[in-house]
Order: C-alpha cells, then structure tokens, then sequence
C-alpha cells in the first residue's frame, strides 16, 4: 500500500547482505578447510596455496566456478601442518582425494580438521570427492591413500592400541618393503583404532605375510590378517622356508613391542575430546581421576592432554596419563584398570615410557 514510505540504498541494502554472508561462510568453514600435514620446512601460506591451486585446477577440482580454489592457509611451522581453506564445502571434498601428494619432495596427509562436523557437513554439500576427479593429472590413483588399492590389499585387524605407526610397520616389514601402509585412526583423537591396511613392493609375499601374521597374539589381543577383498589364501610350498623365517622374526619383534613396566600408566578410552573442551567437565574428570588412581598407589601426578582450541591435532588427546611414585603403584593401577568400564568404554591400560611422559611427548 506504501511501497515507498521507507526506501533503501543500495548501500543499505549491501550492509544487510554482508552480515548474511558473513555468518554463512563462518557456518561452513569447518566443512571448507582441509588439514595438510607432513609440509617439509622450506613450506610457507603462499606456495602451499600457489601449490594447492594449480593440482586443484589440474585435477578439475575446481567445481565452484573459474578462478583459485584456495582462499586461505595458515602454517603451523613448528608442528609442520597447515590449514588450507577452499571456496566451497564440494572442493573441499575434492582436495580430499589428494591425500598422500608430493609437495615439495615430501608425501603429505590430506584429512579433515578436528573441528569438521560430518553430520552437519552433509546438509551443506557433498563430503566425497567428486567422482570424475582426474588424480592422473597429478600422479595419484583413485582411492590410493599412498598406493593401496587393488587385490593385494591387506586388512590388519586387532592391533593393540598402544602400538605405534612405526612398531606396526616395522612388523609387516619383516616381510619386505611396505608400496602403501595406513593406521586408521579414530578422526577427533588421533588414537589408532586398532586395524590396518597395507601393500607390499613385491605383492608374492602378500599371502605369506597373512597366513604368518594371522592369528598371532600381541598382548591381550589376537592379529586378524587377511586380503581385504577376498579370503585367505594359503601359501605355496615354495614359500615355506620364507614363512618360516619370518614367524622367527615375528616372535622376536613379540618380545620387543611388549611395554616394560614403568610408573606410568596410559589409559584410553577414557575420555572423548567433547568432554575435555568444558573447563567444569575437565576439572571433574580430572578429580575423578585422582580418586580412583589414588586407590593403587601413591599417585603424584594426573595429566590428561586437551584439544587445541584453534582446532589443530593435539597430541595425547583422549589420553590420561597416571604418574605412581613407585612401579609397584603403576603395576596395580595397570592391572585394576584395564579392561574396566568407564563412561560407557572398555578401558585400555598399559605402561608408558616414563622419559616421554617427562617430555611431554604424549603421541606414543
């Protein structure tokens, strides 16, 4: 009826739309950075981002129209990761698929961020790299994940939780060199999750190192090892002498990877990365912690690492790291806690290198 009892400008109009945008692109940016770790030193913002742009070009990854795909980076030189931010939640999921890329003569990780909402993330656009992705281009494979693909692919199933990246891979070495090897670990925690997959450079070995490994016990755990596309196959008579060989290796590594007793004690799932974040919640836990370790010994000290609030990897996180003034305490705590119920989760308890605990160094 007053159409024009209260006209905008334009400019007006523009400072009703920007807040808009604002709170959208603040919305979605948890969906639009991606995570790239293992950047040599020589790496800064600018050529990782002049980087990033040209193999999301070469790749056709640049699905949100003309021009560059990356709109920010931010280093973390110390710890030698990077967050990359794209224009859209769809190149983010594209620049997924170049996990395992040479930049700079180093192989780097390409992951989602701690903060990444996936259930929110699939209402705001695709969470899958597009499947017309041409990797070729840049010398990368579809599902590659640093080369494994194909009918030699390895499942490694009931790991202990406590060995690390470099004690598994040293195990299926014993059979010779790795073409493709991942620890899955747990996306918020960065904990294994007790499985992995590999290949090897001479794929012949492939059903030796199943039928070695299967079966296995490694603490209070059984190894599963088979092809992760089809059954097990046995190996031929011919490869019985190497089989041999190798389950001599295996026990021997047994021994190795096997944590002497120490006075600190490890636990996992223990605690999830949302209950750290509420300093109230922290503090309970953290008194919660004190009590019932205080129950097997002389306990001096409880540190439980917490998640960066900047959303970059935090190392220990999902950790509780129990410090006895004795080993005898340590023994007590490892064998009263494990296997118990905590929130839910079965507790997993084992002893932890005490020069690394002083270190500060919690990744183990």
């Amino acid at each position: 009826m007053f159409p024009n009892m209260f006209p905008l400008t334009a400019g007006q109009v523009c400072c009703l739309l920007m807040p808009v945008q604002a709170m959208t692109q603040q919305a979605t940016r948890h969906a639009r950075r991606v995570y790239v770790g293992g950047l040599p030193p020589s790496a800064n913002e600018q050529s990782v981002a002049t980087y990033f742009n040209q193999v999301m070009a070469a790749i056709g990854g640049n699905t949100a129209g003309p021009g560059d795909a990356v709109v920010n980076v931010y280093i973390n030189h110390d710890k030698k990761f990077a967050f990359v931010e794209m224009r859209s939640v769809e190149e983010a999921s594209n620049a997924m698929a170049l996990d395992g890329i040479m930049f700079e003569g180093a192989p780097v990780k390409v992951r989602r961020p701690t903060d990444y909402n996936p259930s929110l993330a699939a209402t705001l656009g695709p969470s899958q790299p597009n499947a017309n992705l041409n990797l070729g281009a840049v010398g990368l494979t579809p599902g590659s994940a640093g080369g494994l693909e194909g009918p030699d692919r390895i499942f490694v199933g009931g790991l202990p939780y406590y060995f690390t990246e470099a004690q598994v891979r040293e195990l299926l070495e014993s059979f010779g060199s790795l073409r493709g090897f991942d620890l899955v670990k747990d996306r918020e925690t960065g904990n294994s999750k007790g499985y992995a997959f590999c290949v090897y450079q001479d794929v012949s070995v492939t059903d030796i190192a199943c039928a070695a490994l299967n079966g296995i016990k490694m603490g209070d755990k059984t190894l599963t090892v088979r092809r992760a596309n089809q059954g097990a196959n046995q190996p031929k008579p011919e490869q019985e002498s190497i089989l041999m060989h190798a389950k001599q290796q295996i026990a021997l590594q047994r021994l190795m990877l096997q944590p002497a007793a120490t006075k600190v004690v490890c636990l996992t799932q223990v605690v999830t990365e949302d209950e750290l974040k509420d300093d109230q919640e922290y503090e309970d836990i953290l008194e919660d912690m004190r009590i019932e370790g205080g129950k097997f010994g002389n306990l001096l000290n409880v540190v439980i690492p917490r998640p960066s609030p900047d959303g970059a990897p935090s190392p220990g996180v999902g950790k509780v790291f129990l410090e006895y003034a004795d080993i005898d305490g340590a023994t007590k705590a490892r064998a009263g806690m494990n296997g118990r119920k905590f929130g839910g989760n079965q507790v997993v308890a084992i002893f932890y290198a005490e020069n690394r605990f002083h270190e500060g160094d919690y990744d183990g």
